[in-house]
């Protein structure tokens, strides 16, 4: 049996919002609505909520473990507490006290196999533990953000150490029997007429424990490593952004599926272009004749360099569009149209003129002087 302590204490149903007579397609609907959403991706801080989603999933969702809970559950008060007030007596138990049944401890062994020790067929075994979520930082170019790349990560992890193949003991050398499970990987935790059993912390539930420790590994049995793993970001990703790639995090224990790997997305600077949105926005100098006179401008692009006409009379801050050549147009469910490139002009104001342009200058702007007129009597 795979009974937990907790199930004495949490009411799956419950945390699933469903009836105890609920159905398994019930059950999964309620936990995938739950789940998606209480993940933290989609509502952050509710890393508790959505853990305890999962836990009474992994229960109920199991035809052999929800019969067991259930059993567990049906022991009322015995179950959760070890007995009321009457001992064997008292709620959960037949007879006790004068007159009563005699109750036999030992016809229950079958019953909570691991879950109690002493007398049961069945040792408690560590449950299946998924894998831990993971994150890594990855710093994309500008374009390569826009555009979106295919590239890789690095992760820290670990091996089996190279010297004791995995073992943690010095080659040569053999486990030991661990002393205070006495190999079983388990120890008896005392509750009255019961003992529940629970995992031996001193080897971890493996019975066994290193009394000659590997020189390079110091008796882990693993070593420092890294390992690659391959991420698609899609096109028009922003800065800080957090891309989920499914099942690549830390392995899962006993059987468990591994976690997940979270991307945090860099976006690096690029002094020419920036985000508005799904357009992107750049800025285009020309000079005051050219603004005043109009003229044609080379601007460029993330991809190939555009062409653009500067009519007569351009006012600083004019904004120029090219369609399509923002952000990529997003596929899936709800896909979103390419952005643009916004080009705002800006005009240039020499700061120092030849004797020439002065000259020209200053006639230009006598040509904005009003006229006075003589008046004759």
């Amino acid at each position: 049996m795979t009974a937990q302590r907790e199930w004495f204490e949490k009411d799956y149903y419950k945390v699933l919002g469903v009836a105890d007579s609920a159905t398994d397609k019930e059950i999964t609907r309620a936990y995938r609505k739950l789940a998606k959403e209480f993940h933290p991706d989609a509502n952050p801080g509710s890393e508790e909520r959505f853990k305890e989603i999962s836990a009474a999933y992994d229960v109920l969702g199991d035809a052999e473990k929800r019969k067991e809970y259930d059993e567990v559950r049906r022991m009322g008060p015995m179950a959760g507490g070890f007995g009321g007030g009457g001992g064997f007596g008292g709620q959960g138990f037949p007879g006790g006290g004068a007159g009563g049944q005699t109750f036999n401890v030992g016809d229950l062994g079958d019953l909570f196999g691991g879950l109690f020790g002493g007398g049961g067929r069945h040792q408690r075994r560590a449950a299946p533990q998924r894998g831990d979520d993971l994150e890594a930082g990855l710093h994309l170019s500008f374009a390569d953000a826009v555009h979106g790349i295919t590239t890789s990560v690095n992760l820290p992890s670990d091996k089996a150490c190279h010297t004791c193949r995995g073992t943690g003991s010095k080659p040569g050398t053999s486990l030991s029997t661990c002393g205070r499970c006495h190999g079983t990987g388990q120890v008896d935790d005392n509750q009255g007429p019961f003992s529940l059993s629970s995992i031996c912390t001193t080897c971890a539930g493996r019975g066994q424990i290193v009394t000659d420790p590997c020189i390079d590994c110091h008796g882990t049995g693993r070593e420092a490593s890294t390992r690659q793993v391959k991420v698609r970001i899609p096109a028009g990703v922003e800065d800080g952004q957090r891309i989920r790639v499914k099942g690549r995090g830390a392995p899962g224990q006993r059987g468990a599926p591994p976690g997940d790997l979270f991307v945090i997305v860099h976006v690096v600077h690029d002094p020419r272009f920036a985000r508005k949105g799904r357009h992107i926005t750049t800025v285009a100098t020309i000079s005051y004749p050219e603004a005043v006179l109009g003229t044609q401008i080379k601007v460029e692009t993330l991809d190939e360099p555009v062409t653009l006409k500067v009519a007569p009379g351009t006012q600083p801050g004019t904004m120029l569009r090219v369609k399509g050549r923002g952000v990529a147009a997003s596929t899936g469910k709800s896909p979103k149209p390419a952005g643009d490139l916004l080009v705002k002009v800006e005009i240039s104001v020499p700061k120092n003129l030849s004797d020439e342009q002065r000259s020209a200058l200053e006639a230009y702007a006598r040509t904005f002087e009003p006229r006075v007129e003589e008046v004759t009597s």
